[in-house]
């Protein structure tokens, strides 16, 4: 058994760091080998990342949350995916059929094919073949996580609107317009790693990683990243595209049984894969956290397996906190941190990093030399903003209807008309609601 599963003993890195050379040798059934491993994975670990949600809000609750089905209620969740497995399957008369059934798997398949650019771990040494723990490299690899994460909002938007029903198309539509506000910062938040990197092949920004990671060397990229990532995956607090509140279960009303078993199973795949492209992007991948990376073997063999995913529950345990802690946002105050913060903040932090890049390669200062010159004036400026005293409205902004005999010290609500804000109208205080006129046919009932 230890000649199958031993670290490999050479690298065989490019010298980007990728490994597309070592990945090129895997024979077929190699291959087949790793998406069954990929695809059972998920599985998986979807299935623990449904009871790990429920029994960390539950303990945030002070409930007790899964503990009657298997050690510790494990097998809750897989209880309930048989639940979904044998429940009847309704279909409304009024649906797009094709696109109707169609809608989940679009949802689901991209979800999967997402995992297998994520470099799980290094080189090793795998039933006699030298190999690395990632199913493909792209040479684009970044780039083509980016173009998976947009296939799948597709699902969402044809599900909703197939329905034939208008709270489902209202989600449907919602999470179409959060997919292009959110997907634009989330992309400008790997250009900075991709100027720093060099690269933009999965694997090989986690070997640039190696003197350092890109979280502490970027972090408005992965504050960015991290905002961004909770909108694209519709997770709370940013879950507007099933508002229950608003939209009844939003783009999934219409749907029952496995169909809507294949959208729980695509949420919960998403927020794992967010969490993997997090870990490879800013958290060093499979790379060991300090001091266990002084440690020569810490970063060899199937130990960078466990250091990737502590890192990846690590950044599902944020996402299950932010439920937990946070209500549901306005949709116009969502969309407006997408478009008129985030967005912005990515543009600027892209020049300044670029601008960083060009004083590393033209000039004798080190990386920590330009930040420290480029960090105190940004530092300065942001402190000033910050304490800067905010304008607060006088009592002269607030129309009283020329009464002289206004006393200040009483303010009645029927005199005050508090200006409005710009976008979202506020109705005046003393408003009085006409009563409802009464049908002929009611009216003849009463007399």
């Amino acid at each position: 058994m230890q000649h199958l599963f031993a670290a490999a003993p050479a690298p065989g890195l490019g010298v980007d760091g990728s490994v597309a050379g070592l990945l090129a040798g895997d024979p077929l059934w190699l291959k087949a080998v790793k998406a069954l491993l990929v695809f059972v994975l998920l599985l998986l670990m979807t299935l623990f990342a449904i009871w790990f949600e429920r029994k960390v809000v539950g303990r945030m609750q002070h409930r007790p949350g899964p503990n009657w089905h298997g050690p510790w209620g494990l097998l809750q969740s897989l209880a309930d995916a048989f639940k979904l497995i044998f429940k009847e399957g309704i279909m409304p008369t009024r649906v797009d059929k094709f696109v109707y059934i169609a809608a989940p798997c679009m949802i689901a398949i991209p979800a999967f094919l997402t995992f297998s650019l994520i470099p799980l771990g290094g080189p090793v040494r795998m039933f006699g073949h030298d190999t690395a723990l990632q199913m493909t490299d792209l040479p684009v690899g970044a780039l083509a996580l980016l173009a998976f994460a947009s296939i799948g909002v597709y699902g969402i938007a044809l599900g909703g609107w197939s329905s034939g029903s208008t709270y489902p198309m209202l989600g449907g539509l919602r999470s179409a317009a959060q997919l292009i506000s959110y997907e634009i910062a989330m992309g400008l938040s790997f250009v900075a790693v991709f100027l720093y990197a060099g690269t933009v092949s999965t694997s090989a920004i986690v070997y640039q990683q190696e003197t350092g990671w890109y979280v502490w060397l970027l972090p408005v990229s992965f504050i960015v990243y991290s905002i961004a990532m909770v909108g694209e995956t519709n997770r709370a607090p940013f879950d507007m595209a099933e508002a229950e509140g608003e939209l009844v279960a939003g783009f999934n009303t219409e749907y029952s049984s496995m169909r809507f078993g294949l959208f729980f199973l695509g949420e919960y795949i998403n927020m794992i894969n967010v969490s993997a492209i997090s870990t490879t992007l800013f958290l060093g991948g499979w790379q060991a956290p300090w001091p266990l990376s002084r440690w020569e073997a810490a970063n060899t063999g199937y130990w960078t397996l466990l250091w990737f995913f502590t890192k990846v529950l690590l950044v599902m345990f944020f996402f299950v906190w932010l439920r937990g802690s946070l209500p549901r946002v306005r949709y116009d105050q969502f969309m407006a941190l997408g478009w008129k913060v985030m967005v912005p903040i990515s543009l600027v932090w892209i020049v300044l990093v670029g601008t960083a890049r060009v004083l590393n390669n033209t000039t004798d200062m080190s990386t920590r030399e330009v930040m420290l010159w480029m960090g105190i004036p940004i530092l300065a400026l942001m402190v000033i903003y910050l304490l800067w005293p905010a304008k607060k409205p006088g009592l002269d902004e607030f129309d009283m209807s020329g009464d002289p005999d206004w006393d200040s010290d009483v303010i009645e609500p029927s005199s005050v008309v508090i200006p409005a804000t710009p976008g979202y109208p506020i109705p005046p205080l003393n408003l009085k609601v006409p009563p409802s006129p009464v049908r002929k046919a009611d009216h003849n009932v009463i007399s």
